[in-house]
């Protein structure tokens, strides 16, 4: 990368990278430890003025087979935190972070709840982990403690990428999704609100009427319908517009 001066370099995070919870205190102090490794490397490429940069994509809790092989001494089977979303949504915010320059990008509501919520009252949610972190880490079916497990070596055979939860696990994330869009969502509401505030101008004088108020959101809702098709033909174009984006 240096060699080119050019690449991205991406790292999986997640969201208890900012906010640990019980029984995963291995994992959390791992992740911790990544953001600031992270944080330090990303200041050393720009101080070598380097086009080569990195980025870090924090995860909700994924649908992946660690659940599965994991060595776990809990009573009843292991899960991830609900909600749980499907390993393709991870996979798509990866590949877009490796194409944009991006400094973070955050997957899922969730992600972004544990890490805001961490910043604005991490004493309540301590409290909370307390209460509700053992049951909302395991299910309701009994785990045996002889079931194989990679602690030691790996486990033969293909565990694919779906763990066992798919029936519960989500494709899509609405959160994401505004998140990879943000750029195009702005402009719409700014000139929906533009376009909402030029309808009232021309009814200055007099009182808006019923009839009025609806044409006025029926224009605002046109032209975000406008900017959403003209987002999907123009996102190509978009791809490298790091400064916006």
């Amino acid at each position: 990368m240096r060699a080119r001066n050019d690449g991205t370099i991406v790292q999986v995070g997640s969201a208890l990278a900012y906010r640990a919870i019980p029984l995963q205190s291995a994992y959390c102090g791992a992740k911790h430890a990544i953001q600031g490794f992270i944080d330090s490397i990303r200041c050393e490429l720009l101080n070598e003025k380097t086009n080569v940069t990195i980025t870090m994509v924090q995860m909700p809790a994924l649908n992946t087979t660690q659940f599965g092989w994991v060595k776990s001494r809990l009573k009843h089977k292991a899960q991830p935190v609900p909600p749980i979303f499907q390993p393709e949504v991870g996979a798509r915010a990866v590949y877009w972070a490796a194409h944009h320059n991006r400094r973070e990008l955050y997957v899922g509501m969730s992600t972004v709840e544990a890490i805001v919520g961490n910043k604005v009252a991490p004493g309540i949610l301590d409290h909370y982990l307390g209460r509700k972190g053992y049951s909302s880490q395991q299910t309701y079916e009994p785990e045996s403690p002889d079931r194989p497990n990679n602690l030691w070596e790996p486990l033969p055979g293909d565990h694919g990428a779906h763990g066992a939860f798919d029936q519960r696990a989500r494709n899509k994330s609405g959160e994401l999704h505004a998140s990879l869009n943000r750029v195009w969502l702005a402009a719409g509401f700014v000139l929906g609100a533009a376009t909402a505030l030029f309808a009232g101008s021309r009814n200055s004088g007099r009182s808006l009427g019923r009839r009025t108020v609806q044409r006025i959101f029926r224009k605002v809702a046109y032209t975000q319908r406008l900017l959403l098709k003209a987002l999907f033909l123009l996102q190509p174009v978009a791809v490298r517009c790091d400064f916006f984006l």
